[in-house]
């Protein structure tokens, strides 16, 4: 089954990724469906806030491609879909090489000004 989000651009599929992620709320029940599905009630329960609330979240985190809901006589089942966030792992793992490089080249001209320093000492000490 297809859902929502992946008839989005892979770009706007990363930028509605990152909009979902950004609330504490949506992050806390995409840990929930880790665990497995859920009901609307069972991921309201943890909150101070009403079923409809959260339901407004489902519809970000489902329009991301994050869940998928089922109908399921009564319920709605929601569960976890991970490959929105293995898209964005793989978007900021390139990030993660750029700061790695960036910061070997940073400790790199550290590490010359301390041995410069440690040279400027010596010769101070030198003088008599």
């Amino acid at each position: 089954m297809e859902h929502s989000g992946y008839k989005l651009q892979p770009s706007e599929r990363l930028d509605a990724t990152f909009a979902a992620l950004a609330d504490p709320t949506r992050r806390a029940i995409l840990a929930r469906l880790a665990l497995g599905e859920a009901s609307v009630s069972e991921l309201a329960a943890p909150f101070a806030m009403t079923q409809p609330a959260i339901s407004k979240h489902l519809k970000v985190l489902e329009g991301a491609g994050l869940i998928t809901r089922d109908r399921d006589a009564q319920r709605r089942p929601s569960k976890l879909d991970a490959r929105p966030l293995a898209e964005a792992t793989r978007w900021l793992a390139e990030y993660r090489e750029f700061w790695k490089s960036s910061f070997s080249r940073q400790d790199d001209l550290l590490d010359g000004l301390k041995v410069k320093k440690k040279k400027g000492k010596k010769h101070k000490h030198k003088k008599h």
